[in-house]
């Protein structure tokens, strides 16, 4: 008699993730990971990155020593090719012990040893690529891959022989969940709020020229909320009742729902999140991004009508102060720029991606 106790079926189904670096590539892996309840996942990640600490209590996860090439040739190069080298071979070895059905990524440079030993395995690659203007690794790899899923639509022209997908990009589960939750911030309803993003890369100078710009935000009413990150040596030398200076805040999902106005670094992951959550924003493009990419994917909003972007090089302290002033000031353009950034979000990006990936394995 077979007891009505009996334990789960196993999942028989399963997949290797390889998302290592910075948020914009580990937070939509796990989004989309997250939608794929029957697989048995195992993740792929580079020692002391913050996948670490993000996926370590999820998933499995196996590392691997690989890194970015320079732009000289030199012995540097050799070194990161012998590396490459090895990782490749770590990685079919994974591959081939844990009998993955195929590999999904999400771009950088953990993904070359994965797409390099999936495919010479005769294994399905599912490679998503967040940014306008995608990267080397991307353009050089995705005609390799079963599939490309792209985060904006521009991006398909600089991948002319990959199979591209157009899906968004996937967000933390807080923007899909927790829109609605308190901000549990001393704020008072009802006035004006500034949020400032400086992203994972740091933001410095961008940092500075905000705290000049505020006394004359605060003048008008206006609250700001600075996430600083951790490596700004002068993060506590503002002072003022409406200003909050905060390393950085979990709930992103409902800050930004609260904000008024943005004023932040273009990367994928941070566009996409405003677009969700309809935040009206200036954007910054960190001024040293590969090949100058944040300012392409600052441009989608743009050209929706939904930010306005700045060069930093360019970018005063008073033109910075004017502009936000002038966008605090015009209720009607910030509700048709948070329109126009709603348009452009594609909410159910976690789920169309993983339904590429059912469909590519």
């Amino acid at each position: 008699m077979q007891s009505s106790l009996s334990q789960p079926e196993k999942k028989s189904r399963r997949l290797l993730i390889a998302a290592s670096g910075t948020g914009g590539h580990v937070f939509p892996a796990i989004a989309v990971a997250e939608q794929l309840p029957e697989f048995e996942i195992e993740w792929l990640g580079v020692p002391d990155r913050l996948e670490s600490q993000l996926v370590g209590d999820r998933y499995p996860i196996h590392y691997i020593s690989v890194a970015g090439f320079q732009q000289k040739l030199g012995f540097g190069t050799l070194k990161v090719l012998s590396r490459l080298i090895r990782s490749i071979w770590n990685v079919r070895q994974i591959l081939q012990k844990g009998q993955f059905e195929g590999v999904f990524t999400t771009g950088g440079y953990i993904s070359a040893p994965a797409i390099i030993a999936a495919r010479s395995l005769g294994l399905p690659v599912i490679l998503h690529e967040s940014n306008a203007l995608p990267g080397k690794v991307t353009r050089f790899f995705a005609p390799w891959c079963t599939a490309v899923a792209i985060g904006f639509d521009v991006a398909a022209k600089s991948l002319p022989k990959a199979k591209t997908f157009v899906v968004g990009t996937p967000v933390r589960s807080q923007f899909r969940t927790a829109l609605s939750e308190p901000l549990g911030l001393s704020i008072p309803e009802g006035v004006p709020l500034i949020v400032v993003v400086g992203g994972s890369q740091g933001a410095v100078a961008m940092n500075q020229l905000v705290r000049q710009a505020s006394p004359a935000w605060f003048e008008k009413g206006a609250w700001v909320v600075h996430l600083t990150g951790e490596n700004d040596p002068d993060a506590n030398s503002l002072q003022h009742p409406q200003y909050l200076a905060l390393p950085f805040y979990q709930n992103m999902a409902a800050l930004f729902m609260r904000s008024n106005l943005a004023i932040s670094r273009a990367g994928a992951g941070t566009v996409t999140e405003l677009t969700v959550t309809g935040t009206p924003a200036i954007l910054i493009p960190f001024p040293f991004a590969a090949e100058d990419h944040q300012a392409f994917n600052a441009k989608v909003m743009v050209n929706a009508g939904a930010a306005e972007m700045f060069r930093q090089s360019e970018l005063s302290v008073e033109q910075l102060q004017r502009s936000v002033l002038a966008l605090l000031e015009d209720r009607d353009r910030l509700k048709k720029m948070a329109n126009q950034a709603k348009s452009i979000a594609v909410m159910d990006s976690a789920e169309q991606t993983a339904r590429l990936v059912k469909r590519s394995l």
